[in-house]
């Protein structure tokens, strides 16, 4: 029992930690005066991820190591150099183990599953199928060694708090008062009231929370306000000076400690936050930060053909720290050259790209920004997608298709029908959502990948079923379908389970699904030719009104009637716009500049 005491203390896991211990016998040491002899490294024979690997390692009797990396990841550079060329580390391996390497940014299945503990994450499986130990981050090679063999001498599977199963889902899609309410809480409780962001080592702009806050300061939430602005101020501080663009995140309970990758979803939550920010408080230094996280994506981020790559590395020499380096103007970056970019092309990234462009377009009103959201668009459906409306990951795809692609390139369109009042998008949208629902829905919620009668089970995950309600509850004001509906309450049934929602510390984005679903989005429609100029521009002011949650339409008599004819505008000689809220529209607005004072005027006297 004191070798299991020790593998507990070796191997913690802090909120994640596992609640049963393991019997482990620590590999024997030296004896005293020994002089110890270096070892040549043992090659490791790494396997790509399949149900063959899980075959085979029954018929050895061996694990089965999953080292769950990213290409741009510092610390997974480091322990490929240091843990996996240790002699000792390679010899278990290939006594007991298979080793199988997977890029997490390739499967967004494996990567959605064990987000929470990389990168780079360690997942010991036995042949079965069944997680022994879940690992966080980078072990070093003394540490990965006594592990390993503590493994195979007592194979019993830890047990950790996101492997507990749910008996039963919540019959409802609303949320309990008191679960509203404990989140809500944890929603304050989480917060860094001194330097922003969460209350936590590492601070980076948590997407959810910020929005959250915005929503909540729209509604007259002062503190909420001070929260969403003590947090995009702090966030401003991981953005690169030179190249534009934002880090990961920064260590040491401070924003002055970066992390230096660059990842594409990074500076597309990180812009259409700011650019959402500038909307909603009208502060010039979040349209800054959002055109500076624009020059860098477009400058080395965006191919030839308008599609976006997935990442730049954090290192220049991968595994040595590059605070140096990022450190220099341009030009001394440049003589020493360029950190790799991951050049994978990835509907899922283009979907993410697709909205945040859009909503910098909302921001600024400057067509180039549109024009790259429909070339992003344009090429994920030249080359991503499939038949039934669905998108590919990659060029092809190992245990595909995956949610996320389908679902980020689905919200894309939407945003992209909003922006522009083009049907062909919304028409897009909804292929997406009969392919989700075809190929994704279960019980509750939509797991990250079909149940292909794979080892590894498909499991819904919180951020995946975020999305999809707030997409498919917004699809059904849209078209006024009421299967969509039933859509984003399949999804929240999942989230609004206790268990659920009690996975993790905060969870905003399950109180932002919650309100949207309750509540009707603020309805702007103009009425009137599209190749009128008058229309144009009321449609532009529609365009730019400063909210999070809208429904933005463009009825253009030509084309026959709206997606969702929900309200009668009346036939008028010229264009007009109509605001409508709480079931009830405004007289007609001929002049753009009058038309965003009453839509403000109007939501805020909203009841929500």
């Amino acid at each position: 029992m004191l070798a299991a005491r020790l593998l507990v203390v070796l191997f913690g896991f802090a909120t994640l930690c596992a609640t049963q211990t393991q019997a482990a016998r620590l590999p024997p040491k030296p004896e005293p005066g020994a002089k110890a002899e270096a070892a040549p490294p043992v090659a490791i024979d790494w396997q790509p991820w399949s149900d063959a690997v899980f075959a085979r390692a029954q018929r050895e009797r061996r694990l089965v190591l999953l080292d769950l990396e990213a290409v741009w990841c510092h610390w997974c550079h480091v322990m490929d150099q240091t843990t996996y060329r240790d002699p000792r580390v390679g010899a278990l391996i290939a006594r007991h183990y298979i080793a199988v390497k997977v890029d997490q940014d390739r499967r967004p299945d494996l990567s959605r599953r064990y987000d929470e503990y990389g990168w780079p994450a360690t997942v010991v499986f036995g042949p079965d199928g069944r997680e022994i130990v879940k690992r966080r981050g980078y072990i070093p090679p003394e540490r990965m060694a006594v592990m390993l063999q503590a493994i195979v001498d007592d194979p019993s599977p830890l047990r950790y708090r996101d492997q507990a199963s749910i008996e039963r889902y919540a019959t409802s899609a609303v949320l309990p008062e008191k679960l509203r309410a404990d989140l809500a809480q944890r929603f304050v409780k989480r917060h860094d009231f001194r330097r922003g962001g969460l209350a936590q080592d590492q601070k980076f702009m948590d997407r959810d929370t910020v929005e959250y806050a915005l929503m909540r300061a729209a509604r007259g939430d002062a503190r909420a306000a001070k929260m969403a602005r003590q947090t995009l101020d702090g966030a401003l501080n991981l953005i690169d000076p030179v190249w534009g663009g934002a880090y990961q995140y920064s260590t040491h309970g401070d924003w002055k400690h970066p992390h230096f990758e660059k990842l594409l979803q990074i500076q597309a939550e990180y812009l259409r936050v700011y650019a959402l920010a500038y909307l909603l408080l009208g502060d010039a230094a979040y349209l800054q930060a959002a055109r500076d996280i624009h020059r860098y994506a477009t400058s080395f981020l965006l191919g030839p053909e308008g599609a976006f790559y997935v990442s730049q590395d954090a290192d220049l020499v991968k595994g040595r720290h590059a605070e140096d380096y990022f450190a220099l103007d341009d030009a001394g970056r440049r003589v020493r050259g360029l950190p790799a970019i991951d050049t994978h092309l990835y509907a899922r990234e283009q979907g993410w790209m697709i909205q945040a462009l859009a909503q910098l377009y909302s921001a600024t009103l400057d067509p180039q920004y549109l024009a790259e959201a429909r070339a992003a668009a344009d090429w994920a459906l030249r080359n991503r997608a499939l038949p039934g409306g669905g998108f590919r990951h990659d060029a092809s795809d190992a245990d595909g298709p995956y949610l996320e692609d389908t679902l980020a390139m689905a919200r894309g369109m939407l945003a992209l029908h909003a922006a522009t009042g083009e049907r062909a998008w919304l028409r897009h949208a909804r292929e997406a959502a009969a392919f989700i629902r075809t190929r994704f829905a279960a019980e509750a919620g939509y797991p990250t990948a079909q149940d292909l009668g794979q080892v590894l089970k498909p499991k819904p995950q919180i951020d995946e079923n975020i999305a999809a309600a707030r997409f498919f509850n917004l699809l059904a004001r849209y078209t006024g379908a009421a299967q969509y509906r039933d859509d984003a309450e399949r999804a929240m049934r999942f989230l609004v389970t206790p268990e659920v929602a009690a996975l993790r510390s905060t969870e905003p984005g399950i109180l932002i699904a919650d309100a949207e679903l309750a509540a009707d989005p603020v309805h702007l429609t103009v009425v009137g030719a599209k190749d009128d100029a008058a229309a144009q521009e009321l449609f532009r002011a529609a365009v730019g009104y400063p909210a999070g949650y809208r429904r933005i339409e463009w009825w253009d008599r030509r084309e026959g009637a709206l997606p969702n004819p929900d309200v009668r505008y009346p036939e008028l000689p010229r264009a007009a716009a109509f605001v409508c809220t709480q079931g009830t529209c405004s007289v007609p607005q001929f002049d753009a500049k009058t038309l965003a004072e009453l839509a403000k005027r109007l939501e805020q006297a909203r009841a929500w």
